[in-house]
């Protein structure tokens, strides 16, 4: 079972958020059946505990691409953020570098990357290449210049889909412009790559020269594909059920992926999961480390750096007391755990 906090952070953001930012993060594409059935998804599963195993002392720590981290948990890159807090990606950071996990910044970003740098955090660059892939690499170098580890290509947004924004004004249309525009220079008006090919992820390792995780796989073969290009790392997602309003939730997709790829490169995943049993589950079904994206949005907007800070603590204690009853003392050790869906 969630904490009460954790139960409770969607509907206390919805009491102080403005109604149309609550919405823009909230919402799904189209009927919102992938947005809306993402947590659902990860109920199906069941765990086999084992028992008569020393659990007295719980070891969290994760890893992503080799380094560790407190916990197998990270953020996801969300835009907006001061719309949640005037300190925005900042106090993310903060609250990340403090808290010992990864944050991976959208590159449309509200907060300049040397600003979240100089919190001491560590992060990723999330990236959207243009059609005319020269626009973006004054943003790719500026990333490096301020110490980002790693870029995250999006790979499943060739054009952006339409969102249910209601009746009300586009969330995008209440923020003053210069946020929407931070980081990107050129790349920022330019229209979405409709050619994305495995040739890009060639490239932006070439160019960069920092590892590169392929976000929004959801095929097996897509993941292989990726990984024979020389992928560190591919990221099972359906961009939280904003893009194809379909799509099939990550749940159900992390299982085919982890087995196609066979440990080649670290699986990450996100989607729905909002509870430490549900991180529990991505971890047995082999995920190496979790990326959560409207949690620490919804946390950010309650208690600001505070909020984002209890997030973490709160699956903490979560998921040692689920590891325990699990009988199992290592966070490493839970992909052997036997996992049945129903």
């Amino acid at each position: 079972m969630p904490s009460s906090w954790l139960a409770a952070l969607e509907d206390e953001a919805s009491k102080v958020l403005p109604a149309v930012f609550f919405e823009y993060f909230r919402q799904g594409s189209g009927d919102s059946v992938a947005s809306t059935d993402a947590a659902a998804a990860w109920d199906r599963y069941r765990l086999v505990p084992r028992v008569l195993n020393d659990v007295r002392d719980v070891d969290l720590t994760g890893s992503f691409l080799g380094t560790p981290a407190s916990l197998p948990i990270g953020v996801a890159p969300t835009t907006l953020q001061r719309a949640a807090d005037p300190a925005g990606e900042a106090a993310m950071a903060r609250a990340c570098a403090g808290s010992g996990v990864p944050m991976v910044l959208s590159s449309n970003a509200s907060t300049p990357f040397a600003e979240v740098a100089a919190t001491g955090v560590r992060w990723w660059l999330q990236a959207y290449l243009p059609e005319e892939r020269l626009l973006a690499v004054p943003m790719l170098e500026a990333a490096v210049a301020s110490g980002a580890g790693a870029i995250v290509l999006t790979v499943d947004t060739p054009v952006v889909a339409a969102k249910r924004d209601g009746d009300g004004p586009s969330a995008l249309t209440q923020v003053p412009p210069e946020w929407l525009r931070v980081n990107l220079g050129d790349a920022a008006d330019a229209p979405k790559a409709r050619d994305l090919g495995v040739r890009d992820i060639a490239w932006l390792r070439e160019l960069t020269g920092l590892p590169v995780v392929v976000k929004g796989v959801l095929h097996p073969e897509d993941a292989l594909r990726a990984a024979d290009a020389g992928a560190a790392a591919v990221w099972v997602s359906n961009h939280g059920g904003r893009q194809l309003a379909r799509a099939a939730s990550t749940a159900g997709c992390l299982p085919g992926v982890v087995e196609a790829l066979g440990g080649a490169v670290e699986v990450y995943v996100d989607g729905g999961v909002r509870d430490p049993m549900s991180a529990l589950s991505a971890l047995a079904l082999g995920a190496d480390g979790i990326f959560l994206g409207r949690s620490p949005l919804f946390a950010l907007s309650v208690g600001g750096e505070d909020g984002v800070r209890r997030l973490f603590s709160e699956y903490a204690d979560g998921l040692t007391e689920a590891l325990r009853l699990a009988g199992s003392a290592d966070v490493g050790d839970v992909r052997g755990l036997e996992v049945r869906e129903f």
